[in-house]
C-alpha cells in the first residue's frame, strides 16, 4: 500500500530520543523550551508555547481570547473537526463560512458578505479561524483588514502550514493575526507522534496560554498573591489542563526542523511531478496562489466527474484495491450528525458540497519515490479513461 501520508524517522530523531531517555527531564525540561524557541525563530514570532495536540492548542487559543458562553466563532466547513470543536469546548456558538471555489480556503468575498448581515443582525463572531487546508495559506491580508473593520480577533488553524509563506512572511509569523497554531501529527510536515504549538507576538497571550497548558499553576511571584512565596510554593491562578508536551516529543521535533524546508521542497517538487502527470486526465489539480508557497501537506484532485464515466467511489475504491491509500480532507463539518442535530446542513455551503463530491488526496510524502507516484498517476489513468 502506498500511504496518502508516512513520517519519515531518521537516525538523528531516533538519536535525539535515545539522548533525551538518558537525561534527567523526560518532561517539563530544557528540550521542550528549545524546540519552542526554534519554531519561534524560524517563524519570526515573539512566542511558541509547544502542546500535546494541534486540538489543544486550538482549545487554548480560544480561551486566552476569551471565548465563552454567549460568544461565536466562525471557521471553515472543509477542514477536521477540531477546528470548530475548539469554540464548543468554551461554551460558545460556531459558524461557518464557505469556501473558495479555487482554493478552497475559507472565501473572503463570502466572510465579507457574512460580516455585513452579522452586524445589521447584532451576531459578530468574536473570533474567526481561517484554515490553511493542504498547507496553502489562506488571504490573510484581507482578513485582517476584515478584522479590524468588524473587530473580531483571529486564530490561523496552520496545522497543514509550517514551512509555508504567504506575503514574503513564513506562516506562522502572526504578522495578520492574533494567534496561529501548527500540528506535529505523523502525517504532517514534520511530526513529534503527537503533538501542537501555539505561537503569538502578544506577551500576554503567551503567559495566558502557559499558565493554562499546565494545570492553571504557576511558580512565578509576579503572578501570585502571595509575593514572598516559600520554596515550594505554588499556585492555582486558573482553571487549566494538562496539554503539556514531553521532552521525548519536542526531541524529535528538533531533529526534524532541521528537515523541514527540505521536506517542503520535495513536497512542492512531488505536486509540481503531479500537475504534469495528470494534465491530460479529466482532473482539477491544486491551485496555487502567487502570494503563497504552500507547504504542500496535501495533494487534493476534483475529480470531473460531468466527462467521466465513474462515480467518486468507483475511483477511490478501485485505487484502495490497487494499493493507494487514498483518502478524502475532508467531510463538511456541518454534515456530521453531532453538528446536523445542532442545526447544520452541508447544502447551506454549496461551494464546500461541491467541493467534497469530486475531492480525492493522493499519496503525498516526502520519502515518496518517482516510480510510486507513477502507479498512482498510471493507475488512475486506468480508472478515468475506462
Amino acid at each position: 500500500m502506498i500511504p496518502y501520508g508516512r513520517q519519515d524517522i531518521t537516525e538523528s530523531d531516533i538519536q535525539a530520543v535515545v539522548d533525551v531517555l538518558q537525561s534527567e527531564f523526560l518532561t517539563q525540561g530544557p528540550t521542550v523550551e528549545r524546540f519552542e524557541r526554534r519554531v519561534a525563530n524560524y517563524c519570526g514570532a515573539s512566542n511558541a508555547l509547544a502542546l500535546n495536540s494541534s486540538t489543544s492548542s486550538l482549545h487554548l487559543a480560544c480561551l486566552a481570547l476569551d471565548v465563552g458562553p454567549g460568544d461565536i466563532v466562525w471557521t471553515s466547513p472543509i477542514t477536521f473537526v477540531a477546528s470548530s470543536n475548539c469554540a464548543l469546548y468554551c461554551g460558545a456558538e460556531i459558524d461557518f463560512v464557505d469556501i473558495d471555489p479555487i482554493t478552497y480556503n475559507i472565501c473572503c468575498d463570502k466572510l465579507a458578505e457574512k460580516l455585513h448581515v452579522a452586524k445589521l443582525k447584532g451576531t459578530l463572531p468574536k473570533v474567526v479561524i481561517p484554515v490553511h487546508l493542504t498547507g496553502q495559506s489562506c488571504d490573510m491580508e484581507k482578513i485582517s483588514k476584515l478584522g479590524l473593520q468588524y473587530g473580531f480577533r483571529i486564530i490561523e488553524d496552520a496545522s497543514h502550514a509550517i514551512g509555508g509563506h504567504y506575503n514574503g512572511q513564513r506562516v506562522g509569523s502572526c504578522k495578520y493575526s492574533d494567534i496561529c497554531v501548527f500540528s506535529f501529527h505523523p502525517v504532517k510536515i514534520i511530526t513529534t507522534g503527537e503533538g501542537g504549538m501555539i505561537l503569538t507576538n502578544s506577551d500576554e497571550l503567551a503567559v495566558k496560554m502557559k499558565h493554562l497548558r499546565s494545570h492553571g499553576i504557576t511558580r512565578d511571584p509576579v503572578y501570585m498573591t502571595n509575593k514572598d512565596p516559600c520554596p515550594w510554593y505554588y499556585e492555582q491562578i486558573a482553571l487549566g489542563f494538562n496539554y503539556r508536551m514531553t521532552d521525548i516529543q519536542a526531541a524529535i521535533g528538533l531533529s526534524q526542523l532541521n528537515r523541514l524546508d527540505e521536506y517542503v521542497s520535495i513536497r512542492n517538487q512531488l505536486s509540481k511531478r503531479y500537475d504534469l502527470l495528470l494534465a491530460d486526465l479529466p482532473v482539477i489539480t491544486p491551485f496555487q496562489s502567487q502570494n503563497c508557497y504552500s507547504s504542500r501537506h496535501l495533494y487534493v484532485i476534483r475529480l470531473r466527474l460531468d466527462v467521466i464515466a465513474k462515480s467518486r467511489r468507483e475511483v477511490f475504491d478501485y485505487l484502495r484495491e490497487q494499493g493507494v491509500g487514498v483518502i478524502i480532507h475532508y467531510i463538511p463539518i456541518p454534515s456530521q450528525p453531532y453538528y446536523k442535530d445542532m442545526g447544520f446542513s452541508e447544502k447551506s455551503y454549496p461551494n464546500s458540497l461541491s467541493y467534497y463530491n469530486e475531492a480525492i488526496s493522493l499519496p503525498l510524502f516526502p520519502k515518496m519515490t518517482q516510480q510510486q507516484q507513477d502507479k498512482v498517476v498510471s493507475l488512475l489513468k486506468e480508472i478515468l479513461l475506462q
